[in-house]
């Protein structure tokens, strides 16, 4: 027993030192391939206020738990949710001001290409150009990764409504729905149970702040706003946020089924 454990405390020292050795720089590979530094963005993006995207029949929805760190605080301010262009915006989970430069940059590419070329830049265009700024900072030894993990959503007439998830690595891809931040392993369990070819961007609306409400844990977690912002045929693809007349309902369900649910679980613990 006693070499057993012995033989385990070596094996974490020797793990630690590994890991010491290899994390200094973001262009080090550990012996075993990894990248330290890029896996240590990642997790500062899953330890981060949960956000989803669903790319509906007719557009595209975002949601971002914005975690309220303080009272002084004003309600609907700092928002997470940036528009880059008039059919584009990114959510960020992570380090926020990581995600606030790339949306910069974001910018940039999206007048650049709209001053080029005389029309809004193709959502794989964009994707494809800040995937590839993430990824320079991943190879140069003066720069560290992006601590965050962005969801963008986008509309063009080619590709239609879409959306993109892109990690700290580089990672770029198209998806129907995507969750990132720290319960992003429940979201993705709802969003697995969607009928993508059917689901509505207010049926959208309805189903993240169901979700958000659902995992949030009033124990562990602190109160947060929830963001919402969409872009649909209502709209005319334009991003903007969803409206009170639609988030308002959706939230207020969001919570009464949230507190039904809390009440169910303590009278099930009284009865035992």
């Amino acid at each position: 027993m006693y070499s057993v454990i012995l033989s385990y405390l070596h094996r974490s020292t020797s793990d630690l030192s590994s890991r010491l050795q290899y994390d200094q720089e973001v262009t080090t590979y550990s012996p075993d391939g990894r990248v330290f530094q890029v896996e240590y963005a990642e997790k500062a993006s899953e330890k981060a206020g949960t956000a989803i995207g669903i790319r509906c029949v007719d557009g595209v929805v975002l949601g971002v738990e914005k975690t309220i760190i303080s009272k002084l605080l004003k309600p609907g301010a700092n928002k997470r949710i940036e528009a880059t262009d008039l059919y584009s915006a990114v959510v960020v989970s992570g380090f926020v001001p990581d995600g606030r430069s790339l949306a910069n940059e974001a910018r940039e590419a999206a007048a650049e290409y709209l001053d080029r070329y005389g029309s809004h830049i193709p959502g794989r265009i964009l994707s494809d150009r800040i995937a590839s700024r993430v990824h320079t900072a991943t190879i140069y030894w003066y720069e560290r990764p992006f601590g965050c993990t962005l969801l963008l959503s986008t509309y063009d007439e080619e590709d239609g409504p879409s959306l993109y998830l892109i990690r700290p690595s580089g990672v770029c891809t198209r998806q129907f729905a995507a969750a990132i931040g720290r319960h992003r392993q429940g979201a993705k369990t709802e969003l697995e149970k969607i009928k993508f070819d059917q689901i509505t961007c207010v049926e959208a609306v309805k189903l993240i702040a169901m979700t958000m409400y659902k995992l949030h844990d009033d124990v562990k977690d602190k109160p947060f706003e929830l963001e919402l912002s969409w872009q649909c045929r209502e709209t005319n693809y334009k991003v903007v946020p969803v409206p009170a007349s639609i988030a308002e309902p959706a939230i207020a369900a969001a919570q009464e089924a949230r507190r039904r649910e809390l009440m169910e679980d303590s009278d099930d613990d009284d009865d035992e």
